[in-house]
């Protein structure tokens, strides 16, 4: 037993104990335990993002792809996972790491939420990964080979300090998250299937923050695209606007568009127009970049074609606004008939009161951290993700990667310091959840 001589002693001690996580309220002495294995996984973590990084995972690089999957595949089987490789050569991909990880059966089952692929193909100038203090730079790095790793600590602190043992654990790592393999219901299948024997989803993607404050997100929405064709009744300019011609595709397509502005917006969603074209031919290129239009000013236009997409809080408002627009699209001026079709993509995770309350747990592990409660993040600044797939089968949080900056860009970067916190709160949040 430590005697203390003077209130002054007594005094230091205290304030450093309430400095350090591991002796924050709340915490067992197995939860400080694993406080202080996750803290000491930073170095390992660094390396291995460096690693990752470094190799180019492009989502058409199937072999850069796969070798990623293999050191994710490497790690999980050294933590006790039983791991698989899905090939995913149906859909033109590269496949995915599927990992169980079977428990006492007695806590909540887990389904862990992450991807492969990064959005720099081999002929990005953008490759390697540098360190620059506390801020990392790289292809991927923050979207997200950095929630790869922090995924990874944390396992290895619940190894480390026997919570592991009892988690029911299933993670899923697309290969194709960036840029989906079609048909959707071929690459999400095992995704949607892990859910299903689920009872929560926590996606590693990256960690969002508001005025240096981490926040928390329970919805994504939805993205999804959308093709406008229409045809028209051509001849000379003179005759536009009489009734045996008609107005022509171009008044058409800026008819539709506008009224879509007008008369289909709801709350916190948005639909965007990519590009038009109108003239006496007009057609979308192969790679969905724009194409090409032709025609004479005394000529009116027979053809146009415009591409958007489409982003909503829930499902039910994807059907919603669908309906709006097709109801604009059936109503044609004169001389024009159109069509609208919509393509598969990735569904909306709407909030919901369950998965607020997993927030209202991960707050208790803020505070038991000593860190700072996170509030919701508005879900119209956060993009569409596979978590998305499963919005509907568990309630679930979004965010367990790092904190960054400028994903999907030259000079994506990573804030190291959001390592080691995001390392403890995925760990001991896992952990309470694996109890009974």
């Amino acid at each position: 037993m430590i005697r203390l001589k003077s209130s002054a002693a007594v005094l230091a001690v205290l304030a450093l104990l309430v400095a350090d996580p591991a002796y924050a309220a709340g915490l067992s002495a197995q939860e400080q335990k694993l406080v202080q294995a996750a803290a000491a996984e930073e170095g390992r973590s660094l390396q291995m993002l460096e690693t990752l990084v470094n190799i180019n995972s492009g989502t058409l690089n199937k072999a850069g792809v796969e070798e990623v999957g293999r050191r994710m595949q490497a790690e999980l089987i050294a933590l006790g996972f039983d791991v698989r490789w899905i090939p995913m050569a149906k859909v033109d991909r590269a496949g995915h790491v599927v990992a169980v990880h079977k428990g006492s059966g007695k806590g909540r089952r887990m389904l862990l939420i992450g991807h492969l692929d990064t959005v720099f193909e081999p002929d990005s100038p953008f490759q390697k990964y540098v360190r620059r203090g506390d801020i990392a730079e790289g292809p991927g790095v923050n979207d997200m080979k950095g929630g790869l790793v922090i995924m990874v600590a944390a396992l290895r602190a619940m190894q480390a300090a026997g919570t592991l043992k009892d988690a029911d654990i299933t993670i899923v790592l697309t290969g194709d998250e960036e840029r989906a393999g079609r048909p959707l219901s071929v690459s999400r299948a095992d995704l949607i299937s892990a859910a299903k024997a689920s009872d929560l989803a926590l996606e590693f993607e990256g960690l969002a923050q508001e005025n240096g404050k981490d926040m928390a997100s329970i919805a994504r929405r939805s993205s999804t695209d959308w093709t406008l064709t229409i045809t028209a009744k051509s001849g000379h300019s003179s005759g536009v606007f009489n009734d045996s011609v008609g107005y022509g595709a171009a008044y058409e397509l800026a008819r539709i568009v506008d009224a879509f502005r007008e008369e289909a917006r709801e709350p916190n969603a948005t639909f965007n127009v990519g590009y038009m074209l109108a003239g006496t031919t007009a057609a979308a290129n192969d790679s969905d970049t724009g194409g090409l239009a032709s025609g004479k000013t005394n000529i009116i236009p027979a053809q146009a074609v415009a591409r958007g997409d489409l982003r909503t809080l829930s499902n039910a408002q994807t059907e919603s606004i669908r309906g709006k627009m097709r109801a604009i699209v059936a109503q044609p001026l004169g001389g024009a008939t159109a069509s609208i079709a919509f393509d598969d993509g990735y569904p909306a995770m709407a909030p919901s009161e369950a998965s607020r309350q997993l927030l209202a747990r991960l707050n208790e592990v803020n505070r038991d951290l000593g860190l700072e409660p996170m509030a919701e993040l508005d879900p119209l600044k956060r993009g569409a993700g596979d978590i998305g797939f499963v919005g509907d089968i568990v309630p679930g949080l979004i965010g367990f990667g790092a904190a960054g900056a400028g994903a999907h860009a030259p000079g994506e970067t990573m804030d190291i310091s959001s390592l080691d916190r995001q390392t403890k709160r995925a760990a001991l949040f896992m952990s309470r959840m694996a109890q009974p």
